[in-house]
Order: structure tokens, then C-alpha cells, then sequence
């Protein structure tokens, strides 16, 4: 499948803007702007691009607790959502959810998870109730490698495959489970492996590619679409930075040479130099496409700056259970 020169412009903007929304994340984390933890998603750009760009903006997504990406590509407001992280009322959950807890609704966002495994219970539920309504909605859930280890990823996938649910399990395989490398902890080589013992498609891609990620997240939703069923899709990725920003020494949890060795992977970088060798953009026009996704996040920092905090007395405004 080709993709557009359009496509490929709006794949390297989606994380040409995460990537800088990220880099003030954990600059505003160091600096105690930003009240409450962050789990940097850089390095993992491509994953979140590719995959929501086979999205409509009435398709479901599930986040986790790295989910700032996932809320950018699937079109979020980045002026609320940054507000939301700074713990402001004019961010998307009115300051209350925070980075690992926000959402966004209005885009088919259905919310970041603190709890690892926490999302396959309501990716599953969103992807009954697309089916339900008779729509060709789709819904996708995002996980990491380690919550294919929980409980809630077997029952997930086994009701998804057993009510043929139009569900996307995407998987960003980024090799580490908080300081656990992946081959302590999981014995097979693909987790999609795990797939199969639910009669369920799957594909492996490079996570640093977003062009493959793309076209690999065309062919699941399309088929969830046609009724066909879930679909598991496993990115192989890396994030650059500790498992929180709490957690700045790198070489305390893994081997600074692993880190540099995936570092010369940007999926920044491989798509820059697709988009300027195939002559599809000027080093110019990736330049302005830089400033301007500097631009936007500058203007939602100030946004957020300049936004009051929550009163006291709206604590339990919102709270639906206890």
C-alpha cells in the first residue's frame, strides 16, 4: 500500500509534536512545574502516529500510563491537555486526572491507565458497544509488554476473539517493564505469538518505523471494521528515558549502550531522511514543520501557566464513585 506524500507529512508532524511535547514534559517535571509523575513517551513516536492515523476521529482509543502520545495522535486539544498535566482547571479532566489519568472524549479518547493492564477490560467494552450499535466503529487498546503479562490480557483477548469484537490490541513492545527487560520475563520471542491461541491475526512491525506501523494498522482496522474480528498488532520499540521521570539515572536500570544503540533508531530520523531521499520535503520544510510544532507547544505551556488551579471546594465535583 503507498502512502501519500499528505500522509507521510501529517505521520512526521503527529510526532515531530509529540517529541516536543515530551521534551517539556520532563523539562517541566524537573523543574517542579509539573505537579505529579511523567512517563516519557519518547523514542515510541512512531507507534501512536501510525496507528491513529488509520483512526477516525469516532474510533476508540485506551491509553496507559504513557499515554501523552497516544492523546496527541488521536487529536486531543493540546492547549486543555497540557493544562490538565499542570494540574489546571481548564485542562481536559479540570486538573484532576493528571498526566497518567487524562482523556479526552470528544475524540474517542477514552483515557490513560495508572494501573498496568488496567485498559483491556474497557478497550474490550468499547469494542461491544461499537458492535453493539451496529456501527463499523473500532476501538483500539494500547498496552505495553509487561501488561501482556496480567490476568486482564488473556480475558481480554479471549473475549474479544469469542464475540468477534472490532478491537485493535496494539502493543508497543518497548522491551522494558519498568526495569525488567522483556526476555526476564516473557519466554516466547513475540508477544503476538500470543495471538494464536486465541485463532487471532496478528503482525510484527518495526515500532520505529511509522510508515510499516501505518500500513500495518490499516490492514487491523480494516478488517475489525468488515466485522472480521480483533486484530493484535506488536511494535517493537524502545522509550529513551527511565520508566518515570522520577527515575532519571539511566544506567541504574539499563545498560547506557543499549540506550545509544536505539537512540541512532529515532523514528524521527528514519523518517526524515525517507521524506528528504525520496524528495517528498525540503530540509526547509521539515524545519518549518519544527518551529511550528514549537509553536504550538509553547503556546499550551503558556496556556496552562496562566490558567488557575482547581478551587478546593470542586474536590468532589466529577467524582463518580468512592
Amino acid at each position: 500500500m503507498s502512502i501519500s506524500k499528505e500522509e507521510l507529512f501529517r505521520l512526521y508532524r503527529t510526532m515531530l509534536t509529540i517529541r516536543r511535547f515530551e521534551e517539556h514534559s520532563y523539562t517541566g517535571y524537573a523543574s517542579n512545574a509539573i505537579p505529579r509523575l511523567v512517563h516519557s513517551y519518547i523514542g515510541e513516536e512512531a507507534c501512536a502516529a501510525g496507528v491513529c492515523a488509520a483512526l477516525r476521529r469516532e474510533d476508540k482509543i485506551v491509553s496507559t500510563h504513557r499515554g501523552h502520545g497516544h492523546c496527541i495522535a488521536k487529536g486531543a486539544d493540546i492547549r486543555r491537555m497540557t493544562a490538565e498535566i499542570y494540574g489546571r482547571s481548564t485542562g481536559l479532566c479540570k486538573g484532576k486526572g493528571g498526566s497518567m489519568h487524562i482523556a479526552d472524549f470528544s475524540v474517542g479518547m477514552l483515557g490513560a491507565n495508572g494501573i498496568v493492564g488496567g485498559g483491556f477490560g474497557i478497550g474490550v467494552g468499547a469494542a461491544l458497544a461499537c458492535k453493539l450499535d451496529k456501527s463499523d466503529r473500532v476501538a483500539v487498546v494500547f498496552f505495553g509488554d509487561g501488561a501482556s503479562r496480567e490476568g486482564t490480557f488473556h480475558e481480554g483477548m479471549n473475549l474479544a476473539a469469542l464475540w468477534k469484537l472490532p478491537l485493535v490490541f496494539a502493543c508497543e513492545n518497548n522491551h522494558y517493564g519498568a526495569s525488567n527487560h522483556v526476555s526476564k520475563v516473557i519466554p516466547i520471542k513475540d508477544i503476538a505469538q500470543s495471538a494464536t491461541a486465541y485463532d487471532m491475526p496478528s503482525k510484527v512491525v518495526d515500532g520505529n518505523d511509522v510508515a510499516a506501523v501505518y500500513q500495518a494498522a490499516q490492514e487491523a482496522v480494516t478488517k475489525a471494521r468488515a466485522g472480521e474480528g480483533p486484530f493484535f498488532l506488536e511494535m517493537k520499540t524502545y522509550r529513551w528515558r527511565a520508566h518515570t521521570e522520577a527515575m532519571t539515572v539511566l544506567g541504574e536500570t539499563r545498560p547506557l549502550d543499549e540506550v545509544e544503540s536505539w537512540k541512532k533508531r529515532d523514528p524521527l530520523v528514519i523518517m526524515e531522511k525517507r521524506l528528504l531521499e525520496d524528495k517528498t520535503a525540503t530540509k526547509s520544510q521539515l524545519e518549518a514543520i519544527d518551529k511550528e510544532a514549537r509553536a504550538v507547544i509553547d503556546d499550551a505551556v503558556n496556556f496552562a501557566l496562566s490558567s488557575p488551579l482547581p478551587k478546593p471546594e470542586d474536590a468532589l465535583a466529577d467524582v463518580f464513585s468512592d
